[in-house]
């Protein structure tokens, strides 16, 4: 094998790699869970209580509480359901699609956010019940990163992109939304019908498909 060769396979190895490393991303699972702003809480747990912490989440400043809800539904209910910390603006239930045919309630795929129109659900503490008027949803696919995450893969916020993931049940995931936030962890968020279709768990990889 000439030297000439030899560079350019050397060349092609290193780009692979340096590929590798821009555009896989850690996964993280989010089951049913909930946020919730001062006053909701105030309800159910009592005036002025506070998040106690369980464990930390994978992005910075957030934790899952210790704190449980019951979700009451149209047709069914999911007990010790739990909250996620910090307290938020405005309170916001996220389950799956499975989860939506056993409480009643169709609730839209959309953005961590993007409450409006959404169904509402009713909350059930220890102290007391809060009737959600809306806040339900199916969190849309996502990949969280910061500013400088996204300029070095030429990704920008919004953007919607497609992933590739491996193991027993390999596929491709569409419909990915690009989150850029200076606080980020870089990080996909499926939820666990997701993850179960694709035999995905926390901290497994993905790649993000070629744009363009």
């Amino acid at each position: 094998m000439s030297q000439d060769m030899v560079t350019v396979l050397t060349k092609k190895i290193l780009e692979s790699v340096q590929y590798y490393e821009n555009f896989s991303i850690p996964i993280g699972v989010s089951n049913r869970h909930i946020h919730v702003n001062r006053a909701d809480l105030d309800i159910l747990y009592g005036k002025g209580y506070a998040l106690t912490h369980k464990s930390e989440l994978g992005q910075p400043g957030q934790f899952a509480a210790n704190e449980t809800v019951t979700l009451q539904g149209p047709k069914g209910k999911f007990n010790h359901v739990r909250i996620l910390g910090p307290v938020r603006k405005q309170s916001q239930v996220e389950i799956s699609k499975t989860d939506s045919f056993r409480l009643g309630i169709k609730a839209p795929i959309t953005l961590s956010g993007h409450l409006q129109g959404t169904p509402g659900i009713t909350l059930i503490g220890p102290k007391g019940t809060v009737e959600l008027p809306c806040g339900v949803i199916i969190a849309a696919r996502h990949i969280h990163m910061t500013p400088a995450q996204a300029q070095a893969r030429h990704l920008v916020d919004g953007q919607i992109v497609s992933v590739k993931t491996f193991g027993e049940r390999q596929g491709v995931l569409g419909d990915v939304i690009i989150r850029v936030s200076d606080t980020a962890g870089l990080e996909m968020h499926i939820d666990v019908d997701e993850a179960n279709a694709c035999s995905l768990s926390n901290h497994d990889y993905v790649m993000i498909c070629p744009v363009g």
